[in-house]
């Protein structure tokens, strides 16, 4: 599946497909301005964060549950309601153009996300909505599913979008090479503003197993199948699908979570 990694919008390689536009800015839910602005309901009293590209909310609620105060910008409307469902503050806007208006965050997270913000644009809003000494992690889960169900994924993908304009497969060590290099480039954008410091990268390992089922729920919410028609990604749905079946269906996917994180002068 595409570079390898999955997440709620794709592969760093869709970068392309670009953010959704609006504005849904609303400075009374919850985080107003200034330093004493108390908590809504189902937000914690802990430090403030704001969740780049939250999608439905998954950080943004273990964010919630360890604490935090969070405010999530989402640009799709969809999994913007979706998240406020589950109790998830929401603005509906892209990042880039998203009005923080005056308020400030003691930490700034993009959990699989950050690709698709402008790397021209996103640093100068971090470090708008950012407080001195505060961090900002951008992080990604980076994978590879077994050969044949990433074979059946890019043969049918390849059907129904001849021109797909990213990498459809790779090897793990590529995968965690691209994300790497990700991370690094990230890393230099933010420094070169002037506004950030304290570089650093991590990574750590781990697993998650599978059935047919709740892999083709994942794969459904990834950036290179959700532009596409349904007829489409029924293709390539029913190629995975089979794949996965013919392996007993289910399997046990080794990940790497990749993070950078950065400091606010």
């Amino acid at each position: 599946m595409g570079s390898g990694a999955t997440s709620e919008r794709g592969p760093n390689t869709d970068s392309g497909l670009g953010y959704a536009t609006g504005s849904g800015a609303n400075p009374d839910m919850g985080f107003g301005h200034g330093p004493d602005t108390g908590s809504a309901p189902g937000l914690g009293t802990g430090p403030r964060v704001l969740d780049v590209g939250c999608g439905t909310g998954i950080a943004a609620r273990q964010l919630r549950d360890a604490g935090c105060t969070v405010l999530g910008v989402e640009p799709d409307e969809r999994m913007a309601e979706f998240a406020r469902g589950t109790g998830v503050i929401v603005e509906t806007a892209a990042f880039e153009s998203w009005d923080p208006a005056g308020r400030t965050v003691d930490a700034v997270v993009a959990a699989q996300s950050w690709h698709w913000v402008d790397p021209a644009v996103g640093p100068a809003q971090v470090a708008r909505v950012l407080r001195s000494g505060g961090l900002f992690v951008a992080l990604w889960h980076v994978f590879t599913p077994p050969d044949p169900v990433a074979q059946a994924f890019a043969d049918a993908y390849r059907r129904v979008v001849p021109d797909a304009p990213f990498q459809l497969s790779t090897t793990a060590e590529q995968a965690l090479q691209s994300y790497a290099a990700g991370c690094t480039r990230t890393a230099d954008a933010f420094l070169a503003t002037g506004e950030f410091s304290g570089a650093e990268q991590w990574r750590a390992d781990w697993e998650h197993s599978y059935t047919t089922g709740s892999y083709l729920d994942l794969m459904l919410t990834t950036g290179s199948l959700t532009p596409l028609a349904r007829d489409k990604v029924d293709v390539v749905v029913d190629a995975v699908s089979n794949a996965i079946d013919a392996m007993g269906g289910g399997f046990t996917a080794s990940y790497s979570t990749l993070a950078v994180a950065v400091v606010r002068a």
